[in-house]
């Protein structure tokens, strides 16, 4: 890939991560910080709430979706709340639907919302992160609310930059 296309390529990321990072929360849009894009994921500091997250698009597939689907792992200094898993899944779940999150040889079972997934606790949160750090890819599967399997997948690739740019983002946000 030429300079000039790696540039447009990491361009479009960061206006795609931009926007999702919207969707990630109802406060005023210029309260949110870049920290850095990092492969296909972003971190971003809001000094507001405060808070600092790291965060990543979906791989795409063909399959229908309700919502955009991503991923996030987020610290929030006032609350001391560090690592906190949460995707957003592609449709909404099944009411007592199981959502199985596969990552690294590893599953962990989230605790499940309308469209949304977290870690059940504390101790799955660092699990699920130390975990990100290695692993290439995860994904999250469970049943939509017409009983039909679905999966979403995330790439890998800068999440560990992410999470870091974000940790270090919030260190002066005491």
């Amino acid at each position: 890939m030429t300079s000039r296309l790696r540039g447009t390529a990491l361009n479009v990321a960061a206006q795609a991560m931009a926007g999702l990072a919207l969707t990630f929360s109802p406060a005023p849009a210029l309260a949110r910080e870049s920290l850095g894009i990092y492969a296909g994921w972003g971190a971003f500091r809001d000094p507001v709430i405060p808070r600092c997250y790291a965060i990543a698009m979906a791989e795409p597939n063909a399959a229908a979706r309700e919502y955009q689907p991503f991923a996030a792992v987020g610290t929030w200094p006032r609350r001391g709340a560090r690592g906190q898993v949460h995707f957003r899944l592609s449709r909404r779940i099944a009411q007592g639907a199981q959502v199985t999150l596969s990552l690294g040889g590893e599953r962990f079972v989230l605790t499940a919302g309308e469209g949304d997934a977290w870690g059940r606790d504390e101790k799955d949160n660092a699990a699920i992160v130390a975990a990100m750090r290695s692993a290439p890819r995860m994904t999250v599967t469970a049943r939509d609310r017409q009983g039909h399997r679905f999966v979403n997948a995330w790439a890998l690739s800068g999440a560990a930059s992410a999470m870091d740019a974000a940790l270090i983002g919030c260190a002066k946000l005491q």
